[in-house]
């Protein structure tokens, strides 16, 4: 079970900061079909490639993009590594086998 020690906590917060706006889970969306040239996200999520670049740099910075440079564009595509860790944290999000229950103790 993958629990949130204190040297993950930094890199669990990027990753739910990064996370945490529309157009980014669009992005992280488009790329979960493979890799895209910023020119075609630009175009998909019709934002202007200013606001994209800001985008892409915050989830690259989370380290849940990776990206390559071929001539005068870049590819930008998932971190499989990153992916599947957070699908790890998330996974161990639920509650503990004898978890305290709602209304099994009443606070004073």
């Amino acid at each position: 079970m993958l629990s949130l020690i204190p040297k993950n906590l930094e890199r669990t917060a990027r990753w739910f900061h990064a996370l945490a706006d529309e157009t980014r889970l669009q992005i992280v969306d488009r790329l979960s079909d493979g890799e895209q040239c910023v020119c075609d996200l630009t175009g998909m999520l019709g934002t202007a490639q200013s606001l994209l670049s800001f985008h892409l740099k915050t989830l690259k910075e989370a380290g849940i993009l990776r990206d390559r440079r071929e001539g005068r564009w870049v590819y930008y595509s998932l971190n499989p590594e990153a992916i599947n860790e957070l699908q790890r944290l998330i996974g161990s999000l639920k509650p503990r086998r004898g978890a305290l229950r709602v209304g099994s103790k009443r606070c004073d």
